[in-house]
């Protein structure tokens, strides 16, 4: 419900048509700046979707979504991030967000547009033009995976798992709600009544506001909460590892270029001091100081344990993760001779011992097999192929196996790997298999 009042909101009616005849919305910005700060950006989204009621084309509102973003970099004005370098975490994520926000926007449209059909062959173009946008939208799980891998963890650092919890949750919702609407597009397509045309645009509507709301939440709060908490350390971590999840928006040349080392959460000694709970605004201070926050202080790395480049494990672990996974392993160096094998309680492959060990790779397979398996192993060390999958029996299970050349971080070829799997259940009982899949 609007809580515009009605001259403001005609004030600004007046405004979008002007920007919709070409008059430069800058222009009215400074005429109309008055009018505009008293203005919500979300009661933006409420009137241009009335000009869809009103006869005004929705390619055309569309346009005008830069000026809705405008409008929300300045409503945000009061939380202003001060000295926010281009390129940094911060810059990008609030960047990912202007073009969310566009987005969401102009799903509403559609979905006011579609509310207005006299006939089904109305909503063709409209439905058409959603599939594409839902197509290009679910580009924001991107976004929510950088927060939710890279921003919450700080936080939970902190002892502060309330706020992370609750945003994961709405973004969850996001998600869900997304591949609902797609699911019910693709309906609507093949069989658009007023009817389902109706249910999809109200669907719409809701996600519409969801996703704003949730770019207020994120803009207004809780980026300038991690402004404060997080130091030089942390943010450096978080984009080098941005770099992996990777982003929405064309971020070109990042100028930003840390001085401190990256700071992972396990080497935090994370505890909210006071001048920095004084930066918080008022709505997450206020949830801090509710709970009996108490900073997580777990520490990962033990004596005994092997630091790997994703993580910390005793040879024990090491060991007992090997047996559990559902595939065995062999993997030779470079002078093909073997140097360790995996072992699986959940699904054996071919029978191996330690007398493999320093035994050339293709002498473990039978005298016919040899050369085959020597031709391979050379082809996959001299790059001609990513990995080479094959398909066997043994008994009555059907097994693949896969060779791929193991390389270290910086693409030096170290050896071979020579991968198990039992996939009977799945070759055999493919539908049974569908019916177990869940989308998560």
């Amino acid at each position: 419900m609007s809580t515009i009042n009605h001259k403001d909101k005609e004030i600004v009616k007046e405004l979008l048509k002007a920007i919709h005849k070409g008059v430069d919305p800058a222009e009215l910005k400074k005429e109309f700046g008055e009018v505009l700060t008293r203005v919500s950006p979300f009661e933006i989204a409420f009137i241009e979707q009335e000009l869809v009621k009103e006869g005004i084309p929705v390619s055309d509102i569309l346009n005008l979504c830069d000026l809705h973003v405008a409008l929300f970099r300045d409503f945000l004005a009061t939380r202003e991030l001060k000295n926010v370098p281009k390129g940094h975490p911060i810059d990008l994520l609030t960047r990912e967000n202007e073009w969310i926000l566009k987005q969401a926007e102009a799903l509403g449209i559609y979905a006011q547009a579609l509310t207005i059909l006299k006939s089904p062959r109305d909503s063709v173009e409209y439905l058409n033009a959603l599939q594409t946008y839902l197509r290009e939208f679910k580009k924001i799980r991107i976004h929510y995976r950088k927060l939710q891998m890279l921003v919450y963890p700080y936080l939970e650092r902190r002892g502060i798992v309330a706020v992370p919890r609750v945003l994961w949750g709405r973004e969850d919702q996001v998600i869900v709600k997304i591949r609902e609407i797609e699911n019910n597009l693709e309906k609507a397509v093949k069989d658009p009544t007023l009817d389902i045309v109706g249910k999809l645009a109200q669907k719409l509507t809701v996600l519409s506001k969801e996703i704003q709301e949730l770019v207020f939440r994120e803009n207004k709060i809780l980026y300038p909460a991690i402004h404060a908490l997080f130091t030089e350390g942390e943010w450096a971590a978080i984009a080098e590892l941005s770099e992996e999840l990777g982003y929405i928006v064309e971020v070109g040349d990042k100028l930003w270029v840390p001085e401190k080392r990256p700071l992972y959460p396990y080497e935090v000694q994370a505890v909210v001091e006071p001048e920095q709970m004084e930066k918080l605004p008022e709505e997450f201070k206020s949830l801090v100081k509710q709970k009996d926050i108490q900073a997580d202080t777990y520490k990962v790395k033990r004596d005994g344990d092997l630091e790997l480049p994703t993580g910390f494990l005793t040879p024990r672990e090491i060991d007992g993760v090997f047996r559990a996974m559902p595939i065995e392993i062999t993997y030779a160096d470079m002078n093909d001779r073997v140097r360790f094998f995996s072992e699986s309680e959940i699904a054996g492959g071919f029978p191996r011992s330690k007398t493999i060990l320093g035994r050339l790779l293709y002498y473990c397979h039978p005298p016919r097999l040899e050369n085959y398996v020597k031709v391979n192993v050379e082809a996959l060390k001299k790059g001609q192929f990513k990995y080479r999958e094959f398909w066997t029996r043994m008994g009555d299970r059907i097994i693949r196996v896969m060779i791929a050349p193991a390389k270290n971080r910086e693409g030096e070829l170290l050896g071979v790997l020579e991968i198990v799997e039992d996939l009977t259940e799945v070759v055999n009982n493919p539908d049974e298999i569908k019916k177990k899949i869940v989308v998560l």
